[in-house]
């Protein structure tokens, strides 16, 4: 089983949520989250003054699916639904994960999934 995190814009949301979909793959869990990396911060005008942005909004979309064929069709979905092209497209995680448990009906691993 693999675990697959991605950190995305926001406005693309709904296309990687519809292109994930098309794909066969259901069931995430979405996070609002902020951070940066080599798009370091930016600097905005309020009312005359500037400031600094130094953690961008972003989202986190995590995903568990059965096998490496499911992780690399969600990987390749991913990539082409969020890519923009621009600095600030995000990145994406891929781990092993060792055990799943559906807490309702006590399920375990892929039947859990």
């Amino acid at each position: 089983m693999k675990k697959i995190e991605a950190i995305i814009k926001p406005f693309k949301l709904e296309d990687v949520k519809d292109a994930l979909i098309e794909a066969g793959i259901e069931g995430m869990t979405i996070s609002e989250v902020k951070g940066y990396g080599r798009q370091q911060g930016h600097s905005e005008l309020y009312r005359g003054a500037e400031y600094v942005i130094e953690f961008i909004p972003k989202v986190k979309i995590e995903i568990v699916v059965s096998s490496q064929e499911y992780a690399d069709i969600a990987v390749h979905t991913i990539k082409e639904a969020a890519q923009t092209g621009k600095i600030g497209d995000g990145k994406i995680f891929i781990s092993d994960i060792e055990r799943v448990m559906r807490i309702r009906t006590g399920e375990e691993d892929e039947e859990a999934l």
